[in-house]
């Protein structure tokens, strides 16, 4: 259990690191957007192209962040029945849907989503639209979101089985941590400080 718990801990952090700079996805989406609508305002210019950046990157920064979000325990969780029943049931209730609903899913995505990418990776696919981009990056999202998700799941199935062990603490108690937000406007901070100093 001890090798799983290791393991659990290097998915946490891989997904802590992936989650840390997948917002930036976010701002460089709407610096994108903003600078095309000045662009198609000012010189009466745009192209689909700039369009497309956008949903890319906001595709692969909701894509890459699943399993960052599954991490945090920001996924929708429906707690009108198990927010009733003690903790250690909460937590089987959390083993059995990360056993049998999360994980086949993420598998059966993976098995039709990668095949997909490789057909457009090899196909050269690119968007019907004028000026449109390349398709199999986008495409590549899916399995790499889904493969984060997974590796997630099972690190979350594997800390859940521990407590039920009594080997940890409750792996659902937050931690008092900043937000990604927070440390997204912290990192923005100290680059405009310095900056300053040069």
């Amino acid at each position: 259990m001890q090798a799983l718990l290791k393991l659990s801990r290097g998915v946490d952090w891989l997904n802590a690191q992936v989650g840390r700079w997948v917002i930036w996805l976010i701002l460089a989406s709407t610096v994108i957007s903003g600078v095309n609508a000045i662009v198609r305002k000012a010189f009466n210019a745009s192209s689909n192209a700039y369009l497309e950046v956008q949903w890319y990157l906001f595709a692969a920064s909701f894509m890459l962040a699943a399993g960052y979000t599954l991490l945090q325990g920001e996924h929708v969780k429906i707690d009108v029945v198990s927010g009733r029943l003690s903790r250690r049931k909460q937590v089987w209730i959390d083993v059995i849907g990360f056993a049998f609903f999360l994980t086949p899913v993420c598998i059966a995505v993976l098995y039709y989503g990668i095949p997909f990418f490789l057909q457009g990776w090899r196909s050269g696919e690119v968007s019907a639209n004028s000026g449109g981009l390349i398709r199999w990056p986008v495409y590549l999202m899916l399995p790499l979101g889904f493969a984060l998700l997974l590796l997630q799941g099972l690190s979350e199935l594997v800390k859940r089985i521990a407590f039920l062990r009594g080997l940890i603490e409750d792996p659902t108690l937050k931690k008092a941590e900043k937000s990604a937000e927070e440390q997204l406007a912290e990192e923005i901070r100290r680059q405009a400080e310095r900056d300053a100093r040069a």
